[in-house]
């Protein structure tokens, strides 16, 4: 009875650990600042319409004029058409669409972003939600 107490209280305590570890993995809050928006505009150089979360990534010119990349991270495809988004194949965001995205900064001052809101220059504006918690 000893052996399969400690078995239960190992794999409950193991179980608890593992909880905290996924919702961590999952809060936008841990990789963004969901106080700080950060905005660029640039050319779309690739879109990955992927679970659970998709990327964009642009080409941004710096105040010096030299090209930066951009990685914004969004919810997964299911929430890019939810926004109205399309795949390229559709009439949708392709590579050298001029765009100007404001997304949550990253909190480790990167080049990178949770997407919120997303202007295509032919006027298309997509809009993504965000929780009060983050996510």
């Amino acid at each position: 009875m000893r052996r399969f107490s400690s078995v239960v209280s190992c794999a409950l305590l193991m179980g608890l650990m593992s909880v905290g570890a996924a919702r961590a993995h999952h809060s936008v809050q841990s990789q963004f600042d969901i106080h700080k928006t950060v905005t660029v505009s640039g050319t779309v150089s690739k879109i990955e319409w992927i679970n659970p979360h998709s990327y964009l990534t642009l080409n941004v010119k710096d105040a010096d004029g030299k090209m930066q990349k951009w990685a914004f991270e969004l919810g997964g495809a299911g929430a890019l058409r939810r926004a109205g988004m399309s795949r390229a194949d559709r009439g949708g965001l392709k590579p050298g669409d001029e765009v100007t995205a404001t997304a949550l900064a990253a909190r480790d001052g990167s080049n990178s972003g949770f997407l919120q809101e997303l202007k295509v220059s032919d006027g298309r504006t997509f809009k993504f939600t965000t929780d009060a918690n983050g996510n």
